[in-house]
């Protein structure tokens, strides 16, 4: 939703707020950051998110601080970004980066349902690791008590993004510097067993 937090002040036209742009991003994302103030001291913690529909999970010890400063429904904003590319142009000035962005502005609501909690707990793992959760034991009741899972609308979203090669100015376009894309991206490597895993075959869904 375009409102005038998610509205950019440069480069407007970069912004996007249409769900499928934003689902996307946050779909490929694994962590983001969550900004809040205590006391007018500002405060951002990065941690590992999922999505189902047009809401954002995340969890932590219910002894948190940062989980307890902010389960009582105080305005966060939360970021993610995607780094597809270095720009390099033929001044530092024209420099920029590919990127894929979005920026929420929420309330949290604390996830009270047992089901819903652990249903939360299922997708968050599995964002991270795809088909992890049903390979491992189940979640103990304690450990579930001793989880805060909270969720945000992203009612208040929005999408920026920048691709494309560098845009030098005309002066520029002629001196003999190199200028171009870097590509960037994140990948998986093999897994490494811990050591009680040695006789253990590594899962296909890992592979």
């Amino acid at each position: 939703m375009q409102t005038v937090l998610t509205t950019p002040s440069r480069l407007a036209k970069r912004a996007q707020y249409d769900e499928t742009t934003i689902h996307a991003i946050l779909d490929e994302a694994l962590f983001c950051t969550v900004s809040y103030a205590i006391n007018g001291q500002p405060m951002a913690i990065p941690t590992a998110f999922a999505r189902q529909g047009n809401r954002l999970y995340i969890h932590g010890s219910v002894g948190s601080h940062f989980i307890r400063a902010i389960e009582t429904g105080g305005r966060v904003c939360i970021t993610v970004m995607l780094a597809d590319g270095l720009v390099l142009a033929k001044s530092a000035f024209s420099h920029s980066v590919n990127y894929r962005s979005v920026v929420i502005f929420a309330q949290a609501e604390k996830v009270e349902d047992a089901a819903e909690k652990m249903q939360a707990l299922a997708l968050l793992t599995d964002h991270l690791i795809p088909g992890r959760w049903d390979d491992l034991r189940p979640t103990t009741q304690s450990e579930l008590r001793k989880t805060t899972v909270l969720a945000f609308s992203l009612a208040e979203a929005s999408a920026k993004t920048r691709t494309g090669g560098p845009n030098d100015e005309p002066e520029d376009i002629d001196l003999p510097t190199w200028a171009g894309i870097i590509p960037l991206q994140t990948v998986r490597l093999t897994p490494v067993a811990a050591d009680s895993s040695l006789d253990v075959p590594i899962p296909q869904y890992l592979l």
